[in-house]
């Protein structure tokens, strides 16, 4: 695990540290206590995620095509 805290992470970083949780809880090989952290920071890491996602999906929703091509984008509201 890293010490950047979630909220500033890239997509990229926090998949990655999220494979490495995921990695780490499958092998077994954790203590109890250690395995309930990283189940925390692995579901904190799923949710950024998921957020970095939709944001995205937003950003590729805001793009107006003109015959297929696309010629702008409108503005996301709240962003």
């Amino acid at each position: 695990m890293t010490d950047t805290p979630v909220s500033e992470m890239s997509f990229e970083q926090a998949m990655s540290e999220l494979e490495g949780v995921v990695d780490r809880l499958e092998r077994g090989d954790v203590p109890l206590e250690d395995s309930i952290k990283l189940y925390e920071r692995g579901a904190e890491l799923k949710k950024r995620c998921e957020a970095k996602l939709a944001e995205a999906e937003e950003k590729v929703a805001q793009i107006t095509l003109d015959g297929g091509q696309p010629s702008g984008t409108t503005p996301v509201e709240g962003m």
